[in-house]
């Protein structure tokens, strides 16, 4: 047998042509076969085929949720948006507040449609400097809209409580945060100065009690008075979320309002408001100074209103902006460059840039002497001096008078925001039920109100 196995391959080679032709042909089918797929077995070979039970056939999944269901719409977080609304809508992160106060305030809101076009008109100058100023914070971007419940995003607006500015800032509370305030200035109306000082304000009162709304509620109440209502409620063994805290009505309906603001500007389709859209882009840029200057030099040069400097730069109750202020010019951003270029022509001609100086009271010098020698009425000195019935005029009191080049110095001088002697008195609430609609809101008394309003940009 071996000797077989070992002959056989010669054996192959010794076949005619023709029978290895037959043989190509044979490989050459089996191939094609292979090919094609497995051919059964002659009849005779067949093994009987074992029956399998029928599968039902499923519905594709994947169809299955196409037809039912919509795509779902998603927002491009890389692209910033063009309109500041919904650069603010993506940034809103804080907890929604369930309650029934919230309706009662969106629908405040909703019957005055003028008061929200008003407001949203005056943000138009202040919120992406806010929202920015979040964003680089980490911080909700809601929290942008809460000088709508404080002050109206009017500046100027002053309260019973003393409170001052766009963030009503009341003095203790401004000092802490180092706003200076005094006869010339009084940074709690500051743009830039007092919103900073509100978001730190805001960061630090969050992290005292690690919720937003609490956080709030400190903002307008005080944070030992909340701090103190979370002990009581904790030794009661009761809920310490700001709808169960014990609080005075204008905490209670604070942060409803804020959150009824949020609701109208997240969906103002729903609520029938127009909301006009607001570039995504800077309002206003800062320019440094180290000099004394005129509030409206500074204005001319810029080439804008009085009005319009004044709203951006609200802190300065004098015609002059002193050094000491230590605060840039806020100018809007596309006047910038022709404020330097007028700057430049002005200094080049050795033109001062404050044409008033300072005079000191004398021994027994009075108020209406120094004004008739500067071509003033008593009442014009004052004003422009913020002297009132509470000021202390005495020997070395530095009063503030026109020289010979101050223009316009009485029409500024009715402009000027003031702080007013006393402030407005506050409505007291009826004591009993916190009920629907008996809200103590915060007296807010609008001083001096810019009347130009802002263009759109």
């Amino acid at each position: 047998m071996h000797l077989f196995f070992r002959v056989l391959p010669f054996l192959f080679l010794l076949l005619s042509p023709a029978r290895a032709e037959q043989a190509l042909q044979l490989s050459s089918e089996l191939g094609a076969s292979a090919t094609r797929g497995y051919a059964p077995p002659p009849a005779a070979f067949a093994t009987p085929e074992i029956p399998t039970p029928a599968v039902p056939r499923l519905p594709d999944p994947s169809q299955e949720v196409r037809d039912e269901l919509p795509p779902m719409p998603t927002i491009d977080l890389t692209t910033p948006p063009d309109d500041l609304w919904q650069r603010m809508r993506n940034g809103f992160s804080m907890p929604d507040l369930d309650s029934p106060l919230v309706a009662d305030r969106q629908a405040w809101y909703l019957n005055r449609p003028d008061l929200l076009k008003r407001i949203f008109e005056r943000s138009r100058r202040y919120l992406h400097h806010i929202v920015e100023e979040l964003e680089k914070r980490g911080m909700p971007t809601e929290l942008a809209l809460l000088p709508v419940v404080e002050s109206s995003f009017n500046p100027l607006a002053y309260s019973s409580a003393r409170a001052l500015g766009m963030w009503q800032f009341i003095p203790a509370t401004g000092k802490t945060y180092k706003l200076q305030q005094n006869a010339w200035f009084d940074q709690r109306r500051d743009i830039v100065a007092s919103t900073g000082a509100a978001l730190d304000y805001l960061q630090t009162i969050y992290e005292m009690h690690g919720d937003w709304h609490l956080a709030l509620a400190s903002y307008n109440w005080g944070e030992n008075a909340v701090a103190r209502a979370v002990a009581k409620n904790q030794a009661k063994g009761l809920p310490t979320d700001y709808r169960n805290l014990k609080m005075p009505v204008e905490t209670a309906y604070y942060v409803p309002k804020l959150q009824a603001i949020k609701n109208i500007i997240a969906h103002p389709q729903l609520f029938g408001i127009t909301l006009d859209p607001i570039p995504n882009k800077p309002y206003f840029a800062t320019v440094e100074r180290n000099e004394n200057m005129d509030i409206a030099l500074a204005a001319r040069l810029a080439e804008i209103p009085v009005e319009e400097f004044i709203a951006l730069n609200p802190a300065y109750s004098r015609p002059v902006m002193p050094t000491a202020a230590n605060s840039p010019l806020v100018l809007p951003a596309d006047k910038v460059q022709t404020f330097l270029a007028n700057l430049q022509s002005h200094e080049a001609q050795d033109k001062p840039l404050s044409a008033w100086f300072t005079h000191k009271l004398k021994k027994g010098e009075k108020l209406d002497t120094v004004a008739k020698r500067h071509g003033l009425t008593l009442l014009r000195l004052k004003q422009l001096n913020g002297i009132n019935a509470k000021t202390k005029v005495v020997p070395g009191f530095a009063l503030l008078v026109p020289g010979k080049d101050a223009v316009g110095h009485e029409a500024l001088a009715a402009r000027l925001p003031q702080t007013p002697a006393s402030p407005p008195r506050a409505v007291k609430a009826k004591k009993g039920k916190l009920t629907k609609g008996s809200v103590r809101a915060k007296i807010v008394t609008r001083v001096r109100k810019p009347t130009v309003a802002p263009k759109s940009r």
